[in-house]
């Protein structure tokens, strides 16, 4: 009998936004979320957190479900999200920067401005529907939503973003391998290799010298 090959995954490039559609994306769900805020409106607000949060962080779309308000340590630099349950129900934390250390506590007044629970084991990102946890399927809907408001392309899901900032994350680090690895929270580096293959810095350069 024949031996299946197993066959590495392989990243898109077009499952990653371009710096200028992930731009379009963050400006556009900011609008929305002013326009809301103006008419007393939540749910954009709330949206704007959710985008900003998936290209801030990298995490996967089950980590932004589950994260609690006790999960954010924004008093002494660096700045962490702690992820308690990630792939494979390991713990992690997620360094931030400053900028989105300052939208997170803006997000977090305008929660208790609304009622909204700043309890411990409060949910950061609440439903509107269930008032628990979002799920996973609103989160992505929230997505697609802002996604076509930006008139992005209708193929990028949730998770793209996870990519995006995967790849913006190694050109910033100046091809830090180990850094994404860890801020990812792949237990492989083999895992991360992909987003060097898609990014490496040299290959454009070469194949272009080819026939010189």
């Amino acid at each position: 009998m024949q031996k299946k090959t197993k066959i590495n995954w392989v990243l898109d490039p077009g499952k990653c936004l371009s710096k200028v559609d992930a731009v379009m994306l963050i400006r556009t769900a900011k609008l929305s979320a002013e326009k809301a805020l103006l008419k007393g409106y939540r749910i954009a607000y709330r949206d704007y957190f959710v985008i900003n949060l998936a290209l801030s962080t990298g995490l996967r779309v089950m980590e932004i479900a589950q994260l609690n308000y006790s999960d954010l340590f924004l008093e002494d630099k660096p700045f962490f999200i702690l992820v308690r349950n990630g792939k494979g129900n390991k713990s992690r934390l997620v360094q931030i920067s400053q900028q989105f250390k300052k939208h997170c506590l803006q997000y977090l007044s305008w929660k208790e401005s609304i009622g909204e629970s700043i309890e411990p084991s409060a949910p950061l990102i609440l439903s509107s529907n269930t008032k628990g946890h979002m799920s996973t399927r609103v989160l992505q809907n929230v997505f697609k939503k802002v996604a076509a408001k930006a008139d992005l392309a209708p193929n990028y899901s949730i998770h793209c973003l996870r990519h995006t900032y995967a790849c913006m994350l190694y050109k910033a680090s100046n091809y830090n391998l180990r850094l994404v690895q860890k801020q990812l929270g792949h237990a492989s580096i083999k895992t991360t290799q992909v987003y060097a293959d898609v990014m490496a810095p040299d290959m454009t350069k070469a194949v272009e010298k080819l026939w010189e």
